[in-house]
């Protein structure tokens, strides 16, 4: 399904919908589930049976007939709670997992500015502990609504047949019980929906708290950091505090009830056989069925529970899969090849907040194969720039044409295929140094690879690590240098063989020696592919083809290295300070 059909259909429509692909196994649990409630159905009557033929005869050998008979069906019985146990749970896993497969590839879509405003902890929380719930929903809920339903109904069609009057009694109370349970599980939803946000609340203070651990301890703030977990821990405390007191009142009537029904057995066969229109053996018939069906309430109750928090998660799923993301594909989108990198940006304004603009009316043409760097203070527009080319975000007006074609009407993925993206902060995933390069292109040979990771000028001290090329580089690359991490990342570029490039600071955050060093694999890097430099020192852009110079989101100088120099103008001032201040 997609976001308009998620929009369009009921929450229970969607349910369902995840049940078709393990139809066999819903089946199976469903007949299994079947098969339980006959034989319940008919233990009560097979008593009542034996009591009123059998035992007045001493029919000694038709009753252990009819007793050996009830055993093997409790074998039976016991062997089809295995089928569903197993089976059903299985399929409840396999329903959780197709959710979490449809909400992950839809967080995938969203676009790149969706993710501005979102904590991780937040759709970590979506991913994880909201779906938990569903897999006993959908395993319990339809497998325990049927076996009471059915079990209730026949039990109650069977009872009418021997005392009606009985009968009558009980069944007023039950729709009581029922609309009373309906209302606690009303309440018990809202407190769910509560103790799921306050949950997503809590991880993503973990989260922030876990990532920022070492900074934490380099400022010796533990104790503050502390107060903010303890703060999420104690919201996350109170709306579970909410949802048991909740819950226990939910309980208490349900137990109330329970209690109610033998009770109300008693007294009102005990008036009944009294006035001679009941005898013992109904009574005990009555009794046996009353314990029959407290079960299937008991699962009726539980369902209830379960509904509240299966729904829950439910709920924040289908909410975030009615997101639109921000800048689908065209309708008529084209797949775009290799592109040669010929560039137009034509008259672009952009702003990331309705009536701010970043970026004010810019023109510019870059020839295939050619170097620009983009410099000028900070906040001046630069890696905006940079963010519209791969288009993870949209103009606001105007148009970018990569080689003559609009970027708005070729596919995402093939647009970003063709564009290779260097970044200050490097980030390598916690896999091993293989996989971070072959990131790059995931279908590469080792051979392949290793040729990336020589070209990156890595190799060598890949080699030289005790595990080589499966060396795990630890959290977000934290057993490694910051030269090796960008290496690395460099290699991934070598292997992905993009024609068009942007380093976005991608060497700001080292040291100058191991900048020098990394600017000579930047060198053999962009051979041949048309580049985005933003920089921040000016020495390392000297010999580029153009610089352009930004400045409140404009560009204001655009030139090389000596031409801007002898304009004497917003360059010389930025180059000239940095050099004195060497």
């Amino acid at each position: 399904m997609d976001t308009k059909e998620f929009q369009k259909r009921s929450l229970i429509s969607i349910f369902f919908s995840y049940f078709k692909p393990h139809k066999n196994l819903f089946i199976l649990d469903m007949s299994c589930a079947f098969l339980i409630a006959i034989i319940d159905l008919s233990f009560p009557a097979i008593t009542r049976y034996s009591l009123y033929e059998l035992l007045p005869v001493n029919a000694y050998k038709t009753f252990i007939i009819v007793m050996s008979i009830m055993l093997i069906a409790y074998t039976l019985r016991a062997f089809f709670y295995y089928i569903i146990t197993y089976y059903g749970h299985t399929f409840g896993v396999l329903v959780e997992a197709d959710i979490r497969r449809d909400l992950f590839r839809h967080m995938q879509n969203l676009s790149y500015g969706y993710y501005d405003k979102k904590r991780t902890g937040q759709l970590m929380s979506r991913l994880t502990a909201d779906l938990f719930d569903i897999t006993e929903l959908a395993h319990h809920g339809p497998e325990d609504v049927f076996i009471s339903t059915l079990t209730i109904i026949g039990s109650l069609g069977i009872l009418f047949t021997i005392q009606w009057k009985l009968t009558l009694v009980i069944s007023l109370i039950l729709p009581i019980f029922l609309l009373v349970v309906w209302y606690r599980r009303y309440e018990m939803s809202k407190a769910s929906i509560e103790v799921k946000e306050k949950t997503a609340y809590i991880n993503v203070n973990i989260e922030s708290g876990l990532s920022g651990m070492k900074t934490a301890k380099a400022f010796a703030n533990e104790d503050l950091e502390f107060e903010k977990f303890n703060e999420s821990n104690n919201a996350f405390k109170a709306s579970k505090t909410r949802f048991y007191k909740t819950m226990g009142r939910f309980i208490a009537t349900i137990e109330f009830f329970l209690c109610i029904l033998p009770a109300t057995v008693i007294l009102v066969g005990g008036i009944l056989i009294m006035k001679g229109q009941m005898n013992q053996i109904d009574l005990i018939t009555f009794s046996l069925y009353i314990a029959t069906f407290i079960t299937p309430i008991r699962k009726l109750s539980n369902f209830a529970e379960l509904f509240a928090k299966g729904r829950a998660g439910f709920v924040r799923f289908v909410n975030m899969m009615r997101i639109e993301t921000e800048m689908p594909d065209a309708p008529n989108a084209i797949e775009l090849g290799r592109v040669k990198g010929e560039l137009d940006i034509k008259n672009i304004s952009f702003s990331y907040k309705k009536g701010i603009k970043v970026l004010h009316n810019i023109s510019l043409h870059v020839d295939p194969g050619e170097t620009i760097a983009v410099v000028g203070q900070s906040g001046g527009g630069k890696s905006t720039l940079v963010k519209l080319i791969p288009r993870l975000y949209d103009v606001d007006e105007g148009e970018i044409l990569l080689d003559h074609i609009d970027i708005r009407n070729v596919t995402q993925e093939s647009l970003r295929k063709n564009i290779g993206v260097l970044q200050q902060d490097v980030f390598l995933f916690a896999d091993s140094i293989l996989e971070n390069i072959r990131y790059g292109n995931p279908d590469a040979t080792i051979e392949e690879v290793v040729l990336a990771a020589k070209q990156a000028e890595i190799y060598d001290d890949i080699i030289a690590m005790s595990d080589g090329f499966n060396t795990f580089v630890g959290e977000r690359g934290a057993m490694l240098s910051g030269g090796q991490k960008q290496r690395i990342s460099i290699a991934r570029i070598f292997l992905k063989n993009p024609p068009f490039l942007i380093l976005d600071e991608a060497t700001s955050a080292l040291d100058s020696v191991t900048e020098a060093k990394i600017q000579e694999t930047f060198d053999s890097l962009i051979i041949g592919r048309t580049t985005f430099i933003i920089a921040h020192r000016l020495s390392t852009v000297r010999n580029v083809n153009r610089i352009l110079v930004f400045e409140r989101g404009k560009i204001v100088e655009d030139g090389n290295h000596e031409c801007l120099m002898e304009k004497k103008g917003v360059y010389a001032e930025l180059y000239n300070t940095q050099y004195f201040n060497q």
